[in-house]
């Protein structure tokens, strides 16, 4: 199935999965420093966003600059995917197109593990888009063993472009943060990418 159709009770029975919702998983992480160009996009663009208030418009204007702009500053060990498929396991129902994929490789025409995955929520709705992105974590966690990357956490996000939540994959509990982060708070949001991008975590 695509990874949008699972729900939570489903990915607990078919993988064995706990939820854990009660960990502030960043909180420990200071904010960073976000590129100019950043500061300046988001300074010109999200009052613009935030009046046509679609979903299309905060991926365009929001989602889209801030993981691109990631992607620059650290071109020479990231590489950004959006839109593509990601089939990994069909008989596990782990398939389907991803939002974006952030993996610590600079290569950018083939994808390499180890990958991270960010999910646009539907309808302004973080909690609901939470089952697709612990499908596609679960799946990034194949692909990443699969390429003989260590087994390190996996980490993901859902975002709807003004509010984003992290979320964490290890050893069958999928950990969701307790906290929401706006867009409002970028340094913080570019110092989490940071971390669950660019640090190894046993």
């Amino acid at each position: 199935m695509p990874y949008s159709d699972f729900t939570i009770p489903e990915l607990k029975k078919n993988f064995g999965l706990s939820v854990n919702e009660e960990t502030n998983l960043f909180g420990h992480i200071d904010e960073t420093e976000i590129p100019a160009t950043l500061a300046d996009i988001l300074r010109r663009w999200l009052p613009l966003s935030l009046n046509l208030n679609t979903e299309k418009a905060r991926s365009a204007l929001i989602i889209a600059p801030v993981l691109t702009e990631f992607r620059l500053l650290h071109r020479d060990k990231v590489s950004l995917f959006s839109g593509i498929e990601f089939n990994v396991d069909d008989t596990a129902g782990l398939r389907g197109r991803c939002d974006y994929i952030l993996s610590r490789s600079p290569e950018q025409l083939t994808l390499n593990a180890p990958v991270c995955v960010l999910v646009e929520a539907e309808n302004e709705n973080i909690v609901a888009g939470i089952p697709q992105c612990i499908a596609e974590m679960l799946a990034a966690v194949k692909f990443n063993e699969s390429q003989g990357s260590p087994p390190f956490p996996v980490y993901g996000a859902v975002t709807t472009g003004i509010l984003w939540r992290f979320l964490k994959l290890h050893e069958n509990i999928a950990y969701v943060d307790s906290t929401e982060y706006t867009i409002y708070m970028p340094m913080k949001i570019f110092a989490i990418l940071t971390h669950i991008v660019l640090n190894d975590e046993t």
